[in-house]
């Protein structure tokens, strides 16, 4: 190490106080965090790629520094769905500190995993005050049945209004309007659920009709019925 003349020629002065950091909030613990393995927690963050293309929203569970646990979910881009493969193995076994200083290959997905350090290493986590923080698999619980993300899609236009094409419910079959013409319900299909019924060797058509539901005022008032990506 070197010092400048100026700093060799002062007389040294006595530190006072050294009582550490202030300690954050860590699964239920008050952590003072000096090392990177004094770090727990599962949180959330979003990131997003620099033309705004798509974003990222990526969920780790980290034990005592090291990621046990990663979900990497996309929207927006095609691209962004094999950089979230790649993303996905290389995450685990990385300290936090090695994973803000690796190529995550996608922008988004770099942008989310600064985000989220953040959280942890301040004590923001979604496990802050829950005793022991919760288990590895906990991740996966953010996707319901069938694992499949949470995803909305909806479009409209002012020429022709609405359109649901995708919902926490699942893929939009038909739109119900009433005679004012605003919708007031609609019929979705599970896909989770759906597909595992056929992987399980229910004939397809059946599988549609025990996965399809309805919501709203579907039939009560619905006057016309529409499919919203053809009419």
């Amino acid at each position: 190490m070197q010092f400048t003349h100026e700093i060799e020629q002062m007389c040294c002065v006595k530190k006072g106080c050294n009582h550490g950091p202030a300690p954050i909030p860590q699964e239920g613990q008050w952590t003072q965090a000096k090392e990177i393995k004094d770090i727990s927690g599962l949180t959330h963050g979003v990131g997003w790629c620099a033309p705004q293309q798509g974003t990222c929203k990526l969920t780790l569970n980290v034990k005592n520094g090291i990621i046990e646990e990663a979900l990497v979910e996309t929207v927006g881009c095609s691209g962004m769905t094999h950089s979230a493969a790649m993303a996905s193995e290389i995450l685990p076994g990385k300290t936090i500190l090695e994973a803000m200083n690796t190529d995550l290959v996608c922008d988004a997905i770099n942008t989310a995993m600064r985000e989220l350090f953040l959280q942890i290493v301040y004590g923001r986590t979604q496990s802050a005050f829950s005793e022991g923080g919760l288990p590895i698999g906990a991740g996966l619980e953010d996707l319901g049945k069938g694992l499949r993300s949470q995803v909305g899609t909806l479009y409209g236009t002012r020429a022709k209004g609405a359109r649901y094409l995708e919902m926490a419910e699942g893929y939009i079959t038909k739109l119900a309007v009433d005679e004012d013409g605003e919708i007031v319900g609609y019929q979705f299909i599970r896909v989770g659920p759906m597909l595992e019924m056929i992987k399980k060797g229910m004939d397809a058509n059946e599988a549609v009709q025990k996965c399809t539901g309805q919501y709203g005022r579907f039939d009560e008032e619905g006057v016309k019925h529409i499919d919203p990506r053809h009419e």
